[in-house]
């Protein structure tokens, strides 16, 4: 009788691999990449010595084999040497058994442990393979060899093993979570799992290069499509800058703004020479020319008065296009400034007064006061509009704040750091008076806040700038606010408008037919802007002329502009939808109305480009070249674009009025460093 085979027992197998790897090391090819490292790592549990006929098949070796049903037949009668369970079929139920695979007619054999079954399933990954190499070379050329399942190898991995191997990855890079939300991330993962684990990386010279080429080649394809657009409804030129403080220059993208979608273009850098505005306004300038001046309705900048002569270069050289300032920005210069009107003023520095006493008790007492006052929501606003944040913060902490002051351990603090200011500051929290003010003064603040949400969104609110201020002052009185209050208010809107506001806001608001009736053209400032776009929008008197007629045929409500549908239609269409149905009697105003209700008048459309990602994205920008780089930097912000644009949270920070502070004409204020003579002041003689 023949003798029975003894199993093979894993330490034998491992023992017998890595001497056979030692035996036959001088055939592996050395590692390039961490890639192919990983790939011999794998091969260390390889069986390379001699295998019987059919070598390639290594289940072979795991069973005793009784004889075949046919001669040359692949169906064999066989007993497993780990479980001596017997069992008729071919190589598949062989293969199967070991692997521990059901559904072709054997079990999953009982006595062989993960560890030794991971190893089969190396040891089958390397068999399918060679045998797809060998495919390869005497199929077709060109020929894709596709397999059904993915790499076997992977079959016995569980969910758990996954997410350790995956979080390893985010802990190696430094955990970047944002590209958790990625959704090119996840769309990489699914295709990459969909095609096995025989896929390789494509390697860094191919991605910054033929790759990087061709998906900028696509892109480009897609932003055709949005260019075709901008003859009939223009555009806007977005500029949005950001100060590097290492390296003393400014990264300033342009955007192109329409419609149909917004387009990054490009990054320009601008030194702190004297050299660097110039660099800035012919970059520009070419953006104009690349986009078609007759396509540019207007530029919207962030950049502060250093670039004013680049203003004034574009101006002269397209008189046709509007310089527009930012409106989230300009909503918030007029927030600040609120703070310093007679009556909002004393309140503010109350509140200042109360966050800087708070800081101190905080440090020096053993009592927690358990609240961070410089904690803000929304940090942006903190920056911008920093009165309005500080005097909100401290009123949402009134009754904190009251019990604080009312504690056995403030009355200990109190009478080591005794002075008017604390006792000024106690009297102030204590006070109803300050309470209602500082609530009141919330109140003037709301309409502005309110604003700024509706810039928020990724569509044009030109036309409905203007009526925000006509209805921010209707909403005051209906409060039954002091007259003496809305006029200093009032006051202030009026003085700075047309500073802080272009034009095209105000024809907006003429165009806008949601807006018929709102006795427009009684308004002086709204005239004002009408006849300013006018001029600056056609240059020969002739063409105003016809302008000025049509709007007068727009206002009488003649032709079509009068029908049942279009007078039903105001309230309910877009206002370019409503244009393109219902003006086609009126080409001329018509024309120049489409192109006003089509544009943002807001960087905060692009914030979500200003991301701390990009310095480390410019680094390795830096080492592909100049042309790479602008390559590089285009695909990616292009990318993010259509993330944002598709709502991926990735890419939708929530601070769309994110603005760099090196730009801003604003003084920001910090509470750890301000000189306390100005703001501790006597609370009593100020309200």
């Amino acid at each position: 009788m023949k003798d029975k085979k003894k199993p093979i027992r894993k330490e034998t197998l491992v023992k017998e691999t890595q001497v056979s790897i030692r035996q036959h090391e001088k055939y592996i090819k050395k590692p390039t990449n961490s890639r192919d490292q990983c790939s011999i790592t794998l091969v260390f549990s390889r069986r390379l010595g001699s295998m019987p006929s059919e070598s390639d098949k290594w289940g072979w070796e795991h069973v005793s084999v009784f004889g075949g049903f046919d001669r040359g037949s692949g169906t064999k009668r066989w007993k497993c040497n780990h479980c001596n369970l017997r069992y008729n079929g071919s190589y598949s139920r062989v293969r199967a058994h070991l692997l521990g695979f059901s559904g072709v007619g054997v079990k999953s054999c009982p006595a062989i442990d993960r560890s030794l079954r991971e190893a089969f399933h190396v040891l089958e990954e390397e068999r399918v393979s060679q045998k797809k190499k060998k495919n390869s070379v005497i199929g077709k050329p060109g020929k894709r060899i596709w397999t059904s399942k993915p790499a076997l190898a992977w079959k016995t991995i569980t969910k758990e093993d996954i997410d350790d191997i995956v979080a390893r990855f985010f802990y190696a890079d430094g955990l970047n979570i944002d590209i958790v939300h990625s959704p090119y991330f996840r769309e990489m993962v699914k295709a990459i799992g969909a095609f096995g684990s025989g896929y390789e990386l494509p390697s860094i010279d191919k991605l910054s290069d033929s790759f990087l080429s061709k998906e900028k080649a696509r892109i480009e394809k897609s932003v055709a499509l949005v260019r075709e657009s901008w003859p009939h409804t223009g555009c806007t030129i977005l500029c949005a800058g950001r100060l590097d403080g290492a390296l003393g220059s400014a990264h300033v993208n342009i955007f192109i703004s329409s419609p149909r979608g917004l387009v990054f273009l490009k990054a320009v850098d601008v030194n702190d020479t004297g050299e660097g505005e110039h660099v800035f306004t012919g970059s520009l300038a070419d953006t104009i020319m690349e986009v078609g001046p007759t396509n540019v309705l207007q530029i919207v900048s962030h950049l502060g008065n250093a670039y004013k002569s680049s203003e004034s270069y574009v101006s002269s050289k397209f008189p046709n296009i509007f310089w527009s300032p930012c409106t989230s920005h300009s909503v918030f210069v007029l927030m600040e400034e609120m703070a310093e009107l007679e009556w909002i003023k004393p309140v503010v520095l109350c509140a200042k007064a109360i966050e800087q006493c708070m800081i101190a008790y905080q440090h020096t007492s053993s009592d927690t006061f358990g609240q961070d006052l410089k904690e803000f929501s929304d940090p942006i606003s903190a920056k911008f509009a920093p009165s309005y944040c500080f005097l909100r913060r401290v009123f949402e902490l009134r009754q904190s704040l009251q019990d604080v002051v009312v504690s056995e351990d403030w009355k200990q603090w109190k009478n080591n750091n005794i002075s008017e200011d604390v006792v000024n500051v106690e009297s102030a929290i204590l006070d109803d008076d300050f309470w209602s003010k500082a609530d009141l003064s919330l109140q003037l603040y709301e309409p502005f806040v309110s604003f700024l949400a509706t810039i928020d969104i990724d569509k044009s609110v030109i036309g409905a700038v203007y009526n925000w201020r006509v209805q921010a002052l209707e909403a005051l009185r209906s409060q039954a606010i002091d007259d003496g209050i809305l006029n200093q208010l009032e006051g202030l809107i009026e003085n700075r408008w047309d500073v802080l506001f272009s034009p095209l806001h105000a024809a907006g608001y003429l165009l806008n037919p949601r807006y018929i009736g709102k006795g427009q053209t009684k308004d002086k400032s709204v005239m004002r802007g009408w006849k300013a776009t006018l001029e600056r929008y056609e240059s020969e008197s002739t063409a105003r002329c016809v302008l000025r007629e049509q709007l007068s045929s727009y206002w009488r409500l003649e032709g079509t502009l009068g029908e049942e549908d279009a007078v039903d239609c105001r309230d309910k269409m877009d206002p370019v939808a409503w244009w393109e149905n219902f003006g086609f009697e009126t080409p001329n105003l018509q024309t120049l109305a489409i192109k006003v209700l089509s544009q943002v008048s807001s960087v905060a459309v692009c914030g979500e480009i200003w991301q701390a990602s990009d310095f480390s994205c410019r680094e390795s920008a830096n080492r592909l070249g100049v042309q790479r780089m602008e390559d590089l930097f285009f695909v990616r912000n292009n990318l993010r674009l259509h993330g944002q644009r598709n709502g991926n949270p990735c890419f939708s920070s929530g601070q769309r009025n994110a603005f760099p502070s090196s730009f801003s004409g604003i003084k920001t204020w910090d509470g750890a460093h301000l000189d306390q003579s100005n703001t501790m002041v006597d609370v009593h003689d100020k309200l």
